[in-house]
């Protein structure tokens, strides 16, 4: 099993900027890819980044240029660093591995979740 323990939530103003935190624990993996996704009230749980276990990144378009995912492998933890934030943002953020060095942007592909962290944003 692997364990994820996210941090960092909170009340940001537009234009601000937060990072959350990932910490795995459990049987886990050096090079495991983890992804962050969102989900906000009456919408779908959506895909933001992704960092594979040779440390490659992949972003939603609707993020790219303003939000950065990476990784402290010695800690055992992902960070996402959001910057520009925007109202559209608001949403709870999970944190998401696979027994896999290979990153995916479905969610279904990822086995381990945390316990979700919510982002607002205010105009």
């Amino acid at each position: 099993q692997v364990q994820l323990v996210e941090s960092g939530g909170g009340l940001v103003q537009a234009g601000g900027s937060l990072r959350l935190s990932c910490a795995a624990s459990g049987r886990t993996f050096s090079n495991n890819a983890m992804a962050w996704f969102r989900q906000a009230p009456g919408k779908e749980r959506e895909f933001v980044a992704a960092i594979s276990g040779s440390d490659s990144t992949y972003y939603a378009d609707s993020v790219k240029g303003r939000f950065t995912i990476s990784r402290d492998s010695a800690k055992n933890t992902v960070y996402l660093r959001m910057n520009s934030l925007k109202p559209e943002d608001t949403a709870t953020y999970y944190c998401a591995a696979v027994r896999s060095s290979i990153a995916y942007s479905t969610s279904e592909r990822y086995s381990y979740w945390g316990q979700g962290t919510q982002v607002t944003v205010s105009s």
